[in-house]
C-alpha cells in the first residue's frame, strides 16, 4: 500500500509539465494496488502506471466521484479535489489497459483508495441541557443519569474517542465535588462526600458544567464541547425505621406487619441479614419493603433484635446502604416467681435480739426487671413449731429479709423452726421452704483437767514431731461447734515457738509437740504456760479466766553435739595454673559445746589441696589441670579435738579456669589414604582439637609444614575452624606411605604450635573405596628344607601325644591292680574278725 506524503507537491509539477514520474519511484505496471490518503488535501497526484505492450493507454472507473482519476496516455492516478472520511472512506476503481484500438489488453486491476481520517470534527452534546434528579444518601458510584456526546470522526482513532468531565460545580459548599462522573461512559453519581452532605433541607438544587473532549482527551489540541446538567435533591426514601416495639407471646396470626422500608431506586430487590448469625431469625420482608415478624416473640429468651434491610440489583450487588432495624421485645406478666433454693437454710444464735436480721430469702421472677410484672412480695403463712409463739418470725414483704420478733430463741426449747413464704407477682404466686437453725452460744469456757502438769526432762537432740505431753480441757458447749471446739496454744515462756499443740477434732485432746530444736545451750529450761480458746467468739459477758490455764515446765540437757559449719557449701574459681601453696579459701566451723575443732579433708583423690587443721585453710597442694578434672569436688571435716567421733563435714567446690597449656592435636578415626592411581580433584578431610577450654568458639589453624617437599607435593585448604582437607598437587604418586609433616595452631594467650608427622597411603583400592593392603611374602611357596623341617616337627608333635596316652593307660591299669589287692585284703581281714 502506497501513502502520499511530502512529494505531492513536487508530482504535481510534473503533471503540470507532463513528465514521466519513473524516477519518483512512485509508478509501476498494472496490478492491484492499495492507496491510503489523508482526507481534504487537494488537487495531487497519487500514482503512475507504466504502459506494457500491446497497451499504449488506460481507462479508469468505479468510485471516482468527480474526485479521482487518470490521465490516459501517461497512467497517472490522481485526485482533482478533496475526499472525505465522513462521507465516504474507502474509494473501489478499476484501471484496464487499452491497444491502439481502444479495447481492453490488460486487467482490469482492482484499486482500493482508503481515505485516512484527520481530526476535523469536534464532539457534539446530544443536548444542550441535561436534568436529573438524585435521592439524597444515595450509594456513591451508582449512576442516577447519563449524557452523551457524539464524534463523526473515526471511532476507531483516538480522533473519536471521547473523554467527559466535570468542569464547573454551582454551588459548592464544600471542598470536595459532590457528583462524579464516568470519564468514559458519562455516567453522573454522587461521590463519598455527596452520599454523606447532600440535602435538600439545605440545598435542592445543583448546575454543573459538563465538558466533552475527542483524542482520547490526551492532548491540548482536542476539540471540546460543554453542556449544562440541572440536578434537583430529594428526600431519600430509604430511611431506617424507628424503633419497633413487639409484645411478647403475640395471639395474632402470623406473620404480622411490623413496618416497611422504601428504596430510592426502582425495581430492586428486599433482604434481611443479621450479624449474630441467630439459628433463626423471626422475621422476614416481603419485595414491596414490608417487614413482618414471623413468630410469637419470648423476651425470656431474647428481648431485643437488631439486623439490617438491604436492596440488591439483578446482579447481587448492593444499591442502597444498609438500613438498621431495631425491636424491642415488650414483657407481659407470663412467668411466675421461683425460688432460688428448694430449701433455705438460716442459722440463728439462741441469744439474738428481737428485732434482728437474721437471713434473706431469695427469689426470681424471670419478667423484665424493675416492672411491676417481676415486683415480688413475701409473707409467711405458717411456722413449725409454734413455740414460743406463732409470730416468732417476720419477713419484710419487699425485699425477703427474716427478722426476729421480740421473743428470743432458746435451744433446749426449740432447735429447728420451718417456715412456709407465699411469693407471689401481680399475677402468679410460689411456695418457699425456709429451715431455721437455732444455734447454741459460745458462754462455756474451756476448762483444764490439770492447772498443773508438772515437769519433763528431754535431751537437746530429740527429734522434731515428738510427742512430749498429752493435755485434756473441757467445754460445756453444744458439741461439733465452734463454741466447744478447743484451740491449745503456749500462751508464755515459748518465744521461738520451739512446741506446737495440735487438737484432736473428736476429743478434744491436745497433743504437745516439739516444733523446733532445741538448744541446751540457747534455752536449758522452758517454763510453758498453755490457754485453751474457742474459735467461736464468747457472749458478752463471759472471759476466759485461769481455769482455761494450765502450767508445763520442759527441761533441757545437753548432749555432745558435732561441730557446725558456718556453711553447707564452700565455693572458689581458680586458674588451673595457680601456683602451689596458694591460699584457696578458709573453711569454719564451731562446736557447740566450745570445744576446740580440728579440720581435715575427705575425698581429695587428686592430692590437689590440704588443709590447715587448726585454721581450716585450705592450700593448693599440688599442679591443678582442668582437662583432668574441670569441677573439683573434696569434702572439709571438722571433729572435736577432745572427741574425734564428733564430726561433721561440709562440701568444697573448686572450679578450675583453663589457661592454654595444651597443644593442638589431629583427631583421626583411621589414617588418610589416596586410592591409587589417583585422579584429578582428590582430598581427604582431616580434624583438629583442642583439649584446652575454647571459648565462644574454637579457630586451629591447619598448615604444612616449612618442608620443601611436602610443599611441592601437599596442600592444605581450611574448611571451618577445626576442619580442613589434605589434597595432593599431582597425581605421580607411587603406592607407599608417605608422610606429611603438618603444623597446627590454636588461638590460645600464649599461643601453642604442635607439629604432627601424618601417615598419608597411597594403594589400591576395593570396589568399595577401601584401602587394600597386600601382605608381603618372600616367595610363593617354602622351600625344601623349610618343607622338610616343617615335616619332622608335625611327626615329633603326634609321637609326644601318642606316647602321652599310652604312658597315661599303663599307670591307671597299675593303680587298678593295687586297689584290687587292697579290696582283697581288707575283705580277709572282715571275715578274720568275723570268725
Amino acid at each position: 500500500m502506497f501513502k502520499l506524503c511530502g512529494l505531492q507537491f513536487l508530482l504535481v509539477i510534473h503533471l503540470a509539465m507532463c513528465q514521466n514520474l519513473e524516477d519518483l519511484h512512485v509508478s509501476g505496471p498494472l496490478k492491484d494496488i492499495e492507496f491510503s490518503v489523508p482526507e481534504g488535501g487537494k488537487m495531487s497526484v497519487i500514482y503512475q502506471f507504466i504502459s506494457e505492450p500491446p497497451a499504449v493507454s488506460f481507462r479508469l472507473t468505479g468510485d471516482k466521484d468527480g474526485i479521482i482519476d487518470i490521465v490516459p496516455k501517461t497512467g497517472i492516478l490522481y485526485l482533482n479535489g478533496s475526499l472525505d472520511w465522513e462521507t465516504k472512506p474507502v474509494h473501489r476503481l478499476q484501471v484496464e489497459g487499452l491497444d491502439e484500438k481502444g479495447d481492453v489488453v490488460k486487467g482490469p486491476y482492482t484499486i482500493t483508495i482508503h481515505v485516512e481520517d484527520i481530526n476535523d470534527n469536534p464532539p457534539e452534546f446530544d443536548q444542550k441541557l441535561y436534568a436529573g434528579v438524585v435521592r439524597q444518601n444515595s450509594r456513591p458510584g451508582k449512576p442516577f443519569m447519563y449524557v452523551h456526546a457524539t464524534d463523526h470522526d473515526d471511532p476507531t482513532t483516538p480522533h473519536g474517542k471521547l473523554t467527559y468531565s466535570i468542569l464547573h460545580h454551582f454551588p459548592k459548599p464544600y471542598a470536595d465535588m459532590l457528583f462524579q462522573i464516568d470519564s468514559a461512559t458519562g455516567a453522573i453519581s454522587v461521590s463519598k462526600a455527596g452520599s454523606y452532605y447532600l440535602d435538600p433541607q439545605q440545598q435542592d438544587t445543583f448546575t454543573l458544567v459538563v465538558a466533552v473532549r475527542d483524542m482520547a482527551g490526551m492532548t491540548t489540541n482536542a476539540f471540546t464541547a460543554s453542556a449544562d446538567v440541572i440536578i434537583t435533591v430529594k428526600e431519600s426514601l430509604w430511611k431506617a425505621p424507628t424503633t419497633i416495639h413487639i409484645t411478647e407471646n403475640s395471639t395474632q396470626v402470623h406473620p404480622v406487619n411490623i413496618s416497611q422500608v422504601h428504596s430510592n431506586e426502582p425495581d430492586v430487590i428486599y433482604d434481611l441479614f443479621e450479624k449474630e448469625k441467630l439459628p433463626r431469625l423471626p422475621f422476614s420482608i416481603d419485595q414491596n419493603g414490608v417487614i413482618y415478624v414471623t413468630e410469637p416473640l419470648d423476651r425470656e429468651e431474647r428481648d431485643t433484635y437488631t439486623f439490617f434491610a438491604i436492596t440488591k440489583d439483578n446482579e447481587g450487588e448492593l444499591v442502597d446502604k444498609p438500613l438498621q432495624v431495631h425491636v424491642i421485645v415488650e414483657d407481659i406478666n407470663d412467668n411466675p416467681p421461683v425460688c432460688q433454693q428448694d430449701l433455705t437454710v438460716i442459722e440463728v444464735q439462741e441469744n439474738e435480739g428481737g428485732g434482728s436480721n437474721i437471713g434473706r430469702l431469695f427469689a426470681t421472677d424471670m419478667d423484665k426487671e424493675d416492672t411491676l410484672n417481676s415486683h415480688l412480695r413475701f409473707k409467711i403463712t405458717s411456722q413449725v413449731p409454734e413455740i414460743p409463739a406463732n409470730d416468732v418470725f417476720f419477713i419484710q414483704q419487699d425485699t425477703g429479709v427474716l427478722q426476729l420478733t421480740g421473743r428470743s430463741l432458746n435451744k433446749q426449747t426449740a432447735s429447728n423452726y420451718t417456715l412456709k413464704v407465699l411469693v407471689t407477682d401481680a399475677v402468679f404466686q410460689t411456695v418457699c421452704d425456709v429451715q431455721i437453725h437455732v444455734i447454741d452460744i459460745n458462754d462455756q469456757i474451756p476448762i483444764f483437767e490439770k492447772s498443773d502438769y508438772h515437769n519433763v526432762t528431754l535431751a537437746e537432740n530429740v527429734p522434731i514431731g515428738t510427742v512430749i505431753l498429752e493435755i485434756q480441757a473441757t467445754d460445756g458447749d453444744e458439741p461439733a461447734t465452734g463454741s466447744s471446739y478447743i484451740i491449745y496454744q503456749v500462751k508464755e515462756g515459748d518465744p521461738n515457738n520451739s512446741f506446737i499443740i495440735e487438737t484432736d477434732p473428736e476429743t478434744n485432746r491436745g497433743v504437745v509437740k516439739i516444733n523446733k530444736a532445741l538448744d541446751f545451750e540457747a534455752a536449758p529450761v522452758y517454763n510453758l504456760v498453755i490457754n485453751a480458746t474457742n474459735p467461736e467468739p464468747l457472749v458478752s459477758g463471759v472471759e476466759y479466766n485461769s481455769s482455761s490455764l494450765t502450767l508445763f515446765k520442759v527441761f533441757v540437757t545437753n548432749v555432745d553435739e558435732p561441730p557446725v559449719f558456718q556453711k553447707s557449701l564452700y565455693k572458689e574459681e581458680v586458674s588451673e595454673d595457680i601456683a602451689v601453696n596458694t591460699l584457696v579459701m578458709t573453711v569454719e566451723a564451731y562446736d557447740p559445746e566450745g570445744d576446740t575443732v580440728r579440720y581435715s579433708l575427705e575425698g581429695d583423690v587428686r592430692k590437689w589441696l590440704r588443709i590447715d587443721s587448726t585454721t581450716g585453710q585450705i592450700y593448693v597442694a599440688s599442679t591443678l589441670d582442668r582437662e583432668q578434672e574441670e569441677i573439683y569436688t573434696v569434702y572439709a571435716v571438722a571433729s572435736e579435738l577432745n572427741n574425734a567421733d564428733q564430726k561433721s563435714r561440709t562440701t568444697v567446690v573448686l572450679h578450675l579456669g583453663d589457661v592454654n597449656d595444651n597443644p593442638p592435636r589431629l583427631v583421626l578415626d583411621h589414617p588418610p589414604f589416596f586410592c591409587y592411581p589417583l585422579s584429578e580433584g582428590e582430598k581427604t578431610f582431616i580434624q583438629a582439637t583442642d583439649d584446652d577450654k575454647q571459648r565462644y568458639f574454637s579457630t586451629l589453624t591447619i598448615s604444612l609444614a616449612d618442608d620443601q617437599n611436602a610443599q611441592n607435593n601437599w596442600e592444605i585448604s581450611k574448611v571451618n575452624a577445626t576442619h580442613a582437607y589434605l589434597s595432593p598437587k599431582h597425581d605421580n604418586f607411587e603406592q607407599k606411605m608417605y608422610i606429611v609433616p603438618v603444623i597446627i595452631n590454636d588461638n590460645g594467650r600464649p599461643p601453642l604450635e604442635s607439629k604432627v608427622n601424618l601417615e598419608v597411603n597411597v594403594c589400591k583400592c576395593s570396589s568399595e573405596k577401601s584401602c587394600f593392603i597386600e601382605v608381603q611374602r618372600d616367595h610363593s611357596w617354602p622351600t625344601v628344607g623349610k618343607a622338610v623341617g616343617i615335616l619332622v616337627g608335625v611327626l615329633l608333635v603326634i609321637a609326644l601325644i601318642i606316647g602321652g596316652v599310652f604312658f597315661h593307660m599303663k599307670h591307671k591299669e597299675k593303680n587298678e591292680t593295687k586297689s584290687h589287692l587292697k579290696d582283697a585284703k581288707d575283705n580277709s581281714e572282715v571275715r578274720r574278725l568275723q570268725a
